[in-house]
């Protein structure tokens, strides 16, 4: 019989596995494990409550502008970063006109000009939930249907553009 188990995480409300005889907790199924064992763990029905094994979370890609008075005001594009934030947010909406609810070229424009190093994959932050975020972007992101992108939104990073993509 399995030492794994499911348990639910108490700071983010998500599940993860946790084997009782070394203490070991993990994200990620336990390697050796075949899909029929994970369903017969105790706990396994965690698993499947909600959105699958991202119960909790979103998914959000994002077109980020920094500003010189961004957190860390450098990006993959530009060293030392001198805009203003209202320059930031005239940028962004130019942005926003071009992308005019168009997740292809809200993707594409994510990659040409995000000042995050997610432009990589198209502004995709993949899954996150509750607490992983800045609270403003949190906010944004569940506050989308899926398939919407937000208005500007501010945080400590920059000025936004959130997809919200699952």
């Amino acid at each position: 019989m399995s030492q794994w188990e499911v348990r639910l995480s108490n700071s983010k409300g998500l599940p993860y596995f946790f084997n009782q005889e070394t203490k070991e907790s993990s994200w990620d199924a336990p390697p050796g494990l075949s899909e029929d064992e994970i369903k017969q763990l105790q706990g396994a029905e965690l698993l499947t409550s909600g959105k699958g094994s991202h119960a909790g979370q979103v998914r959000a890609s994002h077109l980020l502008v920094k500003h010189k008075d961004s957190r860390r005001p450098s990006s993959w594009k530009e060293s030392n970063i001198t805009r203003t934030k209202e320059e930031a947010i005239e940028i962004l909406r130019g942005y926003q006109a071009q992308i005019n609810g168009s997740p292809a070229k809200f993707a594409e424009l994510a990659t040409l000009h995000s000042d995050c190093s997610s432009h990589s994959n198209g502004g995709d932050l993949g899954w996150f939930g509750r607490g992983q975020m800045q609270k403003p972007f949190e906010d944004a992101a569940y506050g989308l249907e899926v398939g919407k992108i937000s208005d500007v939104i501010s945080s400590d990073s920059g000025v936004h553009l959130v997809l919200r993509s699952g």
